[in-house]
C-alpha cells in the first residue's frame, strides 16, 4: 500500500445505527474524521504544521453512499490527500466493507488551513507546498 494513504478500521456499533438498522448518514462524518486524524498522525509533515497554530477547516464535503453498513460490519477507511491548490486542498476517502471489499462510501473533503491566531486562511505555498506536495496521490491511478 502507498505510504501516502492511511487505513483506519472501524467496527459498526449499535449507536452508529438509525431506525432502519443502517449506519446513520451523520456517523459517516465521524468515520471520515477518524480517517483524517489518522492521516495527520501518520504524516508528521502535516502534523508539525498543525501543531504550530494552524487548523484544518472543512469547507465542502461530498459523500457518495454506495452500500448500507450494518451492525458489526468491519469497515476500512482509506484517506489520502488528492489535491493542493493556492488556498485549499482536497482529501479523498474510500470506505469499504472489509469482508466483501465492497465500496460502502466515497467522499471528498475540501479544506483550508486557518491561522488560529489571526483567523486568516494560510496560503498553501512555500513551506506548506513543500510539506504537502509530496503527499498528493493521483486517485485516477488508483484501482
Amino acid at each position: 500500500m502507498d505510504s501516502r494513504i492511511t487505513i483506519t478500521e472501524v467496527r459498526v456499533r449499535g449507536f452508529h445505527l438509525d431506525g432502519y438498522g443502517h449506519v446513520n448518514h451523520a456517523r459517516y462524518l465521524e468515520f471520515l474524521e477518524e480517517g483524517r486524524w489518522a492521516y495527520v498522525d501518520a504524516h508528521p509533515e502535516f502534523a508539525d504544521g498543525l501543531a504550530r497554530g494552524v487548523a484544518l477547516v472543512a469547507v465542502n464535503l461530498n459523500i457518495d453512499y454506495r452500500r448500507a453498513a450494518v451492525m458489526n460490519d468491519d469497515l476500512k477507511v482509506e484517506t489520502c490527500l488528492t489535491r493542493i491548490g493556492g488556498r485549499s486542498g482536497v482529501v479523498g476517502h474510500r470506505i469499504t466493507h472489509i469482508g466483501s471489499g465492497e465500496l460502502v462510501a466515497a467522499a471528498t473533503l475540501t479544506f483550508v488551513l486557518l491561522d488560529q491566531q489571526s483567523g486568516q486562511v494560510v496560503p498553501m505555498e512555500g513551506a506548506w507546498a513543500e510539506r504537502l506536495g509530496p503527499l498528493v496521490v493521483d486517485v485516477s491511478e488508483e484501482k
